[in-house]
């Protein structure tokens, strides 16, 4: 039986330590605040932006909330992006995604100051996180990495096969496991031999978007899986990319959805805007 990587304790573990951190910048009159912006009335996203704000208040972290209507224009967004950038008390701004279509994603990310960019998103940090000199670390990775640790693997050296190639998750992942001295191959829909790649695995991150994805066949005896993926089943429970029940007889460790990687995102925005406050303020 696997080793079950418990995202809600690890995550717990790092804004605890967060919150000791904003409490002693507090102390020198330094307030990390966030700002999170919502367009519209996805369901989904306001939930994430309601765990997000509950995490700003466990960290001690100003929360800046901006609910917009669903028909507001691209031109109304930038205007409220430019003044969060403006905005000494924001050390940290997010726009959630999806945007409604009449909004440009790109233009929004590229018009976030770079220094406020906690998604790290915008192209000067992707540029920064290629070659290895970054402020920040895409959260959702960078809380995956986080999770492999607590297993006590060492990454260097490791086989390790990243299932999807998203700006989100599948690149930034693969260039952090290359970062620690991984070897690296992504995989995606246009793969051949994709079973056979990822059997090599010592380390498996699935971030393909698709239910029970990868099977028990295609993953190594005694790999670290990493599963990305929220998918919702026909009976309205959730489950991951990897058919978990199959799965975790075979591999050394594994994370359970929900209670995974989900957590950790939020964790690691939490340590990106404390980051972000720190360098503004000129204390890193």
């Amino acid at each position: 039986m696997a080793q079950l990587i418990d995202g809600k304790a690890v995550s717990k573990q790092i804004k605890e330590e967060t919150a000791k951190e904003v409490l002693a910048l507090r102390e020198k009159g330094i307030v990390p605040g966030l700002a999170v912006v919502l367009v519209g009335e996805d369901p989904a996203s306001k939930v994430y932006v309601s765990n997000k704000q509950k995490a700003c208040k466990a960290c001690h972290i100003e929360s800046f909330g901006y609910v917009l209507p669903e028909s507001t224009s691209e031109e109304e967004l930038l205007k409220l992006v430019g003044e969060l950038n403006e905005d000494p008390k924001v050390n940290g701004i997010l726009v959630q995604l999806p945007l409604p279509r009449h909004i440009d994603e790109n233009k929004i990310i590229h018009a976030i100051s770079p220094k406020k960019d906690v998604d790290a998103f915008h192209p000067v940090n992707v540029g920064k996180i290629m070659i290895g000199d970054y402020d920040f670390l895409p959260c959702t990775p960078a809380g995956c990495l986080a999770l492999i640790d607590s297993t006590g693997v060492e990454i260097s050296g490791k086989r390790c096969v990243v299932i999807g190639r998203s700006n989100i998750v599948g690149k930034p992942m693969a260039m952090l496991l290359l970062h620690r001295n991984g070897t690296v191959t992504i995989c995606h829909s246009k793969t051949k031999n994709l079973a056979e790649i990822c059997r090599e695995a010592d380390i498996l991150v699935a971030a393909v978007g698709r239910e029970k994805f990868v099977t028990a066949d295609m993953v190594k005896e005694g790999a670290v899986v990493i599963d990305v993926g929220i998918n919702r089943m026909e009976n309205g429970k959730l489950c991951g990319d990897v058919d978990f029940d199959a799965v975790k007889e075979k591999c050394a460790a594994i994370t359970p959805v929900p209670g995974g990687v989900g957590p950790m995102t939020i964790a690691m925005l939490m340590k990106n805007t404390v980051t972000a406050a720190k360098i503004q303020n000129g204390t890193l």
